[in-house]
């Protein structure tokens, strides 16, 4: 399908328009989308993660097809390879947002925090894009290795940047003395609205807005300056700790789970209720669900179920200790079995303890049973781990959605 056919297959105003980076497996795109977001394209390098963008509708798209604008209603038109190679331009002014989850690498305690110096820092590529495609909003997922104390200064050249896309760096420059020129240029007031940004960050965690893991990850929301979104503020948390503990003190909790109710140790510091929900839990998350098959039978899926498969050899040892299944889960990360700190096990109600099948990850990143990972067991989990919680996402992307209707309306007017 050409760019036009895209263009032209997209809603009306009431949803608006979106390009999605480093797409992955494909947490933040499904939450932008079912924000009412439409793709014109979605970027990703990886072939597996292409392979499960696929598997749920997902198109490959190439400037060269001839594809008929039809074509790109059967879903989000897909560009599989280096994002270095993607060129913008003629989706200038048709885009409404710019989304993506960088990638972590780079910055992660996991990785090898090489920071501004690794080859695998994005966020070049996404000032790019916003160059190119010159969209209304960005918003933009990391983790909170950014905020570490010797990564600080580079993320606020980060968040000026990205306030001042267009003041690019040169070919040889150094980045702090880019920096200097962005800051120089951040304090004209005369500078074109339409090149400048408000820019907004927020570490958050998804427990507080009701995915069942502690994720602690930094969420980037830019609003071109010309739309008047300065004030623009990220949603209050919905949940909270100490709902949970009040639900578990009070036997509400259990009562639901049809268990015996249980002394938690925080019961006597019960807070003043302040309207937030409860965390939502392990329990919560994948009670409903089968146990999987026995490990013997592993490989084979649940009857009724996809990726639900019993895996062998969960151990605890210090330093690898299982989930509490009462208790939101640790966070997902990108790995199988490996993974230091026990985040994909979890401890039984009998003391016995099991590794999570890549379904139950799944639900904790609260994706839908509907949705398809490929590969092996450890492509899956990878996937999920890299991914956006598919709710977090959704609920930063409605509240962009929010801010741009009035000028989706002009827009379209």
């Amino acid at each position: 399908m050409t760019i036009e056919a895209v263009i032209s297959a997209s809603p009306g105003c009431g949803a608006g328009t979106s390009i999605e980076l480093f797409t992955g497996g494909g947490g933040l795109a499904q939450s932008m989308h079912q924000a009412g977001f439409r793709h014109l394209l979605a970027v990703e390098i990886d072939r597996r993660a292409c392979a499960t963008l696929r598997l749920n509708g997902a198109v490959n798209f190439q400037e060269s097809d001839t594809s008929s604008a039809a074509d790109a209603q059967g879903g989000w038109p897909l560009v599989e390879g280096d994002i270095h190679s993607v060129d913008f331009t003629r989706l200038a002014g048709e885009v409404d947002v710019v989304a993506g989850g960088v990638p972590c690498q780079p910055w992660s305690l996991g990785g090898a925090h090489k920071g501004y110096d690794d080859k695998r820092n994005l966020w070049p590529q996404l000032f790019r894009c916003v160059r190119e495609a010159r969209p209304r909003a960005i918003v933009a997922e990391n983790v909170k290795g950014l905020l570490r104390p010797s990564f600080r200064a580079y993320y606020e050249y980060i968040l000026r940047e990205l306030a001042a896309p267009f003041e690019e760096r040169v070919d040889g420059e150094d980045w702090r003395d880019h920096d200097r020129r962005l800051a120089k240029a951040l304090a004209d007031r005369d500078a074109d609205p339409e090149h400048r940004y408000d820019v907004k960050f927020m570490l958050v965690n998804a427990a507080d807005y009701g995915v069942p893991q502690n994720r602690h990850r930094v969420f980037v929301v830019a609003f071109r300056r010309d739309l008047g979104l300065a004030e623009w503020e990220f949603p209050a948390p919905t949940h909270s700790e100490a709902a949970l503990i009040r639900d578990q003190a009070s036997g509400r909790y259990w009562q639901r789970h049809r268990l015996r109710r249980r002394t938690i140790a925080a019961a006597f510091q019960q807070p003043i209720p302040d309207g937030t929900l409860p965390w939502r839990t392990l329990r919560d998350a994948i009670g409903d669900l089968p146990e999987p098959l026995e490990p013997l039978e592993a490989k084979l899926e649940h009857p009724g179920w996809s990726h639900h498969v019993g895996w062998p050899g969960a151990r605890e040892y210090p330093g690898h200790t299982p989930n509490d299944l009462d208790q939101p889960a640790k966070t997902v990360k990108a790995g199988v079995h490996g993974v230091p700190g026990g985040e994909t096990v979890l401890r039984r109600d009998d003391g016995s303890i099991r590794y999570l099948t890549v379904r139950e990850v799944a639900r904790v990143m609260t994706f839908s049973d509907t949705w398809r990972l490929a590969g092996p067991r450890g492509e899956q989990m990878r996937q999920l781990g890299n991914a956006v919680p598919v709710l977090l996402g959704r609920v930063m992307a409605d509240a962009v959605a929010d801010a741009l209707r009035p000028a989706l309306r002009v827009a379209a007017g």
